[in-house]
């Protein structure tokens, strides 16, 4: 493939896979990489110090107390969480349907990390299949972005019902970086197939042309020379 479109194909793959790992490592593992947090003011029910945020990666939901206590759930796959306002009159239950498809990340995250190998050969099948790949994991992450979406809605909505709770839900860190990770994959895919179609065009144009050149019309009445 054509240099000047290999480096830059490979340093988006690079960057889409770092930011892949990171995001599929999530809590609890990494605190700071959660998709959806929430913001609690007051009329939560707790039996600690008071609840102030609840947070919801891919493997565990983790909430902190007043102290910046961390406190996880034990880590699965697929988890449910019950939230209840202060006087425990109603509760809302964020179902396992919600967080199970979370798991797209990490095979979103392997699908690039085969990409990202294949984006170092110079043969022409294999980087087409490395500009498929790339295509592919861009549509895996594009359905685990919409899942993030439905999550983040979700939540949102079932916070608002409880009663005399002050809760504000927003997207988090790892969210967005789902987001830069699709935008990153869509211009690998492009950069290593239009590196390749370059690579296609200069072989074709690489022939060598023919030097004949037909006659003109006065030229056959010209008199041969003994």
């Amino acid at each position: 493939m054509s240099r000047i479109f290999c480096i830059p194909g490979i340093i988006f793959l690079a960057c889409a896979l770092v930011l892949s790992i990171l995001v599929s490592i999530s809590l609890p593992f990494l605190p700071a990489l959660d998709f959806v947090r929430v913001h609690f003011g007051s009329g939560v029910a707790t039996s600690g110090d008071g609840l102030t945020q609840l947070r919801f990666g891919i493997w565990a939901p983790c909430y902190y107390d007043t102290n910046d206590a961390r406190t996880c759930f034990s880590a699965g796959h697929a988890y449910s969480i019950s939230i209840s306002n202060e006087a425990r009159t109603a509760d809302v239950i964020i179902g396992s349907s919600w967080t199970r498809g979370l798991a797209v990340h990490p095979v979103a995250a392997a699908v690039t990390f085969i990409a990202f190998c294949m984006s170092f050969s110079t043969h022409h099948m294999v980087t087409l299949m490395a500009s498929l790949t790339s295509f592919l994991a861009a549509a895996l992450t594009l359905i685990a972005f919409a899942i993030d979406i439905a999550l983040y809605a979700f939540v949102h909505h079932e916070i608002g019902k409880l009663p005399d709770v002050d809760g504000h839900t927003k997207t988090s860190a790892a969210f967005w970086m789902t987001f830069v990770t699709l935008i990153l994959l869509l211009l690998a895919g492009c950069t290593v197939c239009f590196g390749r179609r370059r690579d296609r065009l200069s072989g074709a144009s690489s022939y060598p042309m023919s030097s004949y050149s037909k006659p003109g019309f006065f030229s056959r009445f010209r008199r041969n020379k003994a």
